[in-house]
């Protein structure tokens, strides 16, 4: 399946490559439709990657390219249940995440994701299983999720400690403030800066530079270079679900869905 629609994204493939555009409103909120579409992309990949040099994933939300997990449909759901079942359903959707994205972080073709606006939690996440990130002066990155009572879920400190350094792996965790793309490109996380309104004109032309070079060679390169950090992601699911267990996340989360601010997901 070369091309898809879905509710939530949509991909295309063209010349070698694939771009993946979300598309959820309000602000491309990972729940559990953007999750089952994740999951058809991954199956996919068979029929893709004999034929693909390059993923573009890139955002048609005008908010950026994706607040992260949409947390007014976690609470509502894990309000209707028992501790244990609310246990039982978080570990299995964030089993069913990781799944997609270590499939997504290990595709024998390069990924790259262009970034505009918000890149918060688990849109964060989803950023981090590429091999480049391309981002405009309006890009932020923030993961928000300690005040929550919860730590980031769906891969992103494994990960973002692949990429960078721990003073700012702690900062962004501890802190919860975001951080723009010129920082972020400083501390090594952003491979490239772009203008404004450019990130996707700058990753198809780096799209264009890749589809230039040897398929086998180039996935023995990722490969080498970027690691899945299968141990450390298992452990983050387990702390996850330990620290979900608690009341005062529900609390949290029903603060945050009983908010009235106008972008509750800013730190």
């Amino acid at each position: 399946m070369k091309s898809f629609t879905g509710k939530t994204l949509r991909w295309e493939w063209r010349d070698g490559a694939i771009e993946l555009t979300l598309d959820g409103e309000p602000a491309n909120e990972i729940g559990t439709a953007m999750l089952e579409e994740l999951e058809q992309f991954v199956a996919a990949f068979p029929a893709l990657i004999p034929d693909t040099a390059v993923c573009i994933m890139s955002s048609n939300r005008r908010a950026g390219f994706s607040a992260g997990a949409d947390l007014r449909e976690l609470y509502h759901r894990a309000a209707q249940l028992s501790l244990e079942e609310r246990l039982a359903g978080v570990r299995t959707f964030i089993e069913r995440i990781h799944a997609v994205f270590n499939a997504i972080d290990a595709a024998p073709f390069v990924t790259i994701a262009a970034v505009t606006g918000v890149c918060f939690g688990g849109g964060f996440e989803l950023a981090l299983t590429c091999d480049m990130i391309i981002a405009d002066a309006m890009a932020r990155f923030a993961f928000p999720e300690l005040r929550l009572g919860l730590i980031p879920g769906f891969g992103g400190i494994p990960r973002l400690k692949r990429d960078v350094g721990n003073a700012f792996v702690r900062d962004l965790l501890l802190t919860g403030r975001s951080v723009n793309a010129a920082r972020a490109q400083v501390a090594g996380l952003v491979a490239q800066l772009a203008a404004e309104g450019e990130t996707l004109r700058a990753a198809r032309s780096a799209a264009m530079q890749i589809t230039k070079f040897d398929a086998v060679t180039r996935a023995a390169a990722k490969r080498f270079v970027k690691p899945v950090p299968h141990e450390d992601l298992g452990r983050e699911i387990d702390l996850f679900c330990e620290l979900f267990a608690r009341p005062t996340v529900m609390a949290a989360l029903k603060k945050f869905v009983e908010s009235s601010d106008a972008m509750p997901y800013l730190p």
